[in-house]
């Protein structure tokens, strides 16, 4: 296997695409393979691009992929401090057997003592509004540090996930974040797709998804689901589908710009 670069202080330098040529990669990519995706990526951005990672079966399938295709690419993961102990149990499989550094970025503690202290330790399930500034800063602001300097990331979203991901692109810019480009080079794949992949490549998955877990986040948010429930039923299940973002992926600010 590859060994990534662990060179995790490396200064980046975006490198934004220039309109005509992101028209071109978006309609080149559009329907491309994601190792031809994941292949362009290493080669417009180098280093300064990364795999966002969850831990979930489609983002250790990115990571393989990327470790055959996409060598240089980083990797990063948002540690919230409420995550499943077998998350943090397949981190450390994944960075033993792919060679590669995990940068990984926690909240602010000063923002996580004051949540805690003025709030509880599950003000999230008091409203829409409640759960999205505990979002907000176990996820949100730690991902604006993650990005900072880099030209691209690379997610494993998927259309088939949900109705808040069913017109995800494969390329997009992230306005939210700088004008960085956005990719998502599993957008096509469904789920079938996704475990096919782990399996034949022996992937690492984490061991929730054998206990009913297909949508994996902070263990106090995140719950087995019955066979045919929708993928993220198990997400903030007491919230209606079209809420289930934590405010990674603003789509809407320009996604297709």
């Amino acid at each position: 296997m590859s060994s990534w670069s662990s060179t995790s202080r490396d200064r980046l330098f975006p490198a934004f695409l220039p309109p005509e040529e992101l028209a071109d990669a978006r309609a080149r990519l559009a329907g491309a393979p994601a190792e031809a995706v994941l292949a362009w990526a290493e080669s417009r951005f180098g280093v300064a691009a990364a795999i966002a990672s969850s831990f979930g079966v489609e983002d250790v399938v990115l990571i393989d992929l990327a470790a055959r295709h996409a060598p240089r690419m980083r990797l990063f993961t948002l540690d919230t401090g409420r995550l499943h102990s077998e998350t943090y149990e397949l981190m450390e499989e994944v960075r033993q057997r792919y060679g590669i550094a995990i940068e990984t970025y926690f909240p602010e503690r000063a923002s996580v003592e004051t949540l805690v202290r003025e709030k509880g330790h599950f003000s999230f399930r008091l409203s829409i509004d409640e759960r999205k500034e505990c979002c907000a800063v176990r996820k949100v602001e730690p991902l604006r540090r993650a990005l900072a300097g880099r030209a691209a990331w690379v997610t494993g979203l998927r259309r088939e996930q949900s109705v808040t991901r069913a017109d995800v692109e494969v390329l997009e810019i992230d306005e939210a974040h700088g004008g960085i480009a956005k990719l998502s080079p599993l957008a096509a794949w469904s789920e079938a797709q996704v475990w096919e992949y782990a399996r034949a490549h022996h992937v690492p998955t984490n061991a929730l998804h054998a206990r009913g877990f297909p949508s994996i986040g902070c263990a106090p948010c995140t719950r087995a689901i019955a066979p045919g429930d929708d993928p993220r039923a198990g997400r903030w299940w007491w919230e209606a589908p079209e809420h289930k973002e934590c405010g990674l992926h603003l789509r809407a600010l320009g996604g297709k710009k």
